[in-house]
């Protein structure tokens, strides 16, 4: 089997592991264990605390001491174990310290399957920037199709997700030992700890701009974490309505809140034209616009007629709200930077909206949701109501106070990645 191939296998248990349980695991915690809005969130709310060190940390073990591809195997069969054991708890304190050590062994594993198949391809003699992406599109395959199997297989409400996660992260486990042989590398030993750890990228802080946008970062991440904790438990209550207890949005909510997953392939290649038409800062705020967008169609949305044609245009929404920040605020970081502390950059940029982005949105969006619940029941529409809130005056702020002229270099770039 080539290298490519087997970066290919690599990649799709890599994100299969995620997609089993990422989107389903709040109905699973509300609707089977009960679990209130707060302690749902605050679950979600765990990988958001591993991504502020960990990834760091085990890049650091991966560069100085370890073997990278050696460090993955590990790190998943960790994660396996905590997977297990989240499968067998109902006690929500229990269930959160299990899933903080698991995001704590995943969280780093992704960044690490991307050195390793960098590092597999410059092996072989292939382009990086030709190659990885014909890679890693089965991640974003094995995700659909992992929330399908779930869905299809009516476990979004059963501990089984978290078993058949547990069980394809052993088989990554074992499939690490066929994975290309990545060596410790000298050139990161002189580096300080503090330059390892991506600390120099907090000098820019002392540029407007800048300081602008990683808090904006910061923001938007948030709202991501609020989709993800929340969108699938919202159409699972709509069997609470007999009307709608047979519809397919309820039987296989998974496989609805999947077609946001193909609109993002959609979207990640319309981001050039977009660039080119109207600049970097109008396709942020359009991120932001399509997460109100997103929300709002949620608030008046239902399985049957027009309101199902609302969710529907609610998950094209989603491809739009996450690609336009995240990928052109990627390149946005790359351009502005000084090149020597591009990925210390790239770090702080993941840190803001995976990191304290998360781990804020899913606290404060389980808080919101218990304040809008009674008796069991939750007011869906004045919930995602004021998430768009939330989305609009963050679009109104952003367009008034980031200053930014667009620059062609940004587009060129960004048409260079595609």
């Amino acid at each position: 089997m080539t290298i490519k191939n087997r970066l290919k296998i690599m990649i799709f248990l890599q994100f299969f592991i995620w997609g089993c349980w990422l989107v389903t695991l709040g109905s699973y915690m509300i609707n089977t264990l009960h679990f209130s809005g707060s302690q749902v969130g605050a679950v979600y709310g765990s990988s958001g605390l591993a991504s502020l060190i960990m990834p760091s940390l085990v890049g650091i073990i991966a560069d100085r001491w370890v073997k990278a591809n050696r460090v993955y195997g590990v790190c998943h069969f960790l994660g396996a174990i905590c997977l297990f054991i989240a499968a067998r708890t109902s006690d929500p304190t229990i269930m959160f310290w299990v899933m903080f050590f698991n995001a704590i062994f995943f969280i780093p594993t992704i960044s690490l399957s991307y050195t390793i198949s960098y590092i597999g391809l410059e092996k072989e003699g292939l382009d990086t920037t030709e190659e990885f992406p014909a890679v890693r599109v089965y991640g974003t395959v094995s995700f659909i199709l992992a929330m399908w199997i779930i869905s299809l297989g009516g476990f979004e409400l059963s501990n089984i997700q978290l078993y058949i996660a547990s069980g394809a992260a052993i088989l990554l486990v074992l499939f690490s030992f066929v994975l290309p042989d990545c060596p410790t590398s000298s050139v990161n030993k002189d580096k300080s700890l503090v330059s390892q750890l991506g600390l120099d990228a907090f000098v820019l802080f002392k540029q407007k701009t800048m300081a602008i946008f990683f808090l904006f970062a910061m923001l938007i991440g948030a709202a991501l974490q609020i989709n993800l904790a929340f969108a699938d438990p919202f159409l699972h209550d709509f069997a609470l309505n007999p009307d709608y207890k047979e519809s397919l949005t309820v039987k296989y909510p998974a496989i609805l809140l999947s077609i946001g997953q193909f609109s993002e392939v959609v979207f990640i290649l319309a981001i050039p034209f977009f660039l080119r038409k109207f600049g970097i800062k109008t396709v942020m705020l359009l991120s932001m616009a399509a997460w109100t967008l997103r929300f709002g169609l949620l608030a008046f949305g239902d399985p049957t007629g027009l309101g199902f044609i609302l969710l529907l245009l609610s998950m094209i929404a989603y491809g739009a709200a996450f690609d336009f920040f995240n990928i052109s605020g990627s390149m946005f970081v790359d351009k502005e930077v000084d090149h020597r502390i591009r990925g210390s950059a790239q770090g702080l940029f993941i840190t803001m909206v995976n990191g304290l982005g998360a781990y804020l949105g899913a606290v404060i969006s389980g808080s919101i949701v218990d304040s809008f619940t009674v008796d069991g029941v939750k007011d869906w529409q004045s919930i995602w109501l004021v998430f768009a809130a939330y989305t609009i005056v963050l679009g109104i702020v952003f367009a008034i106070i980031f200053k930014y002229k667009n620059n062609q270099d940004t587009v060129n770039h960004v048409e260079k990645a595609n």
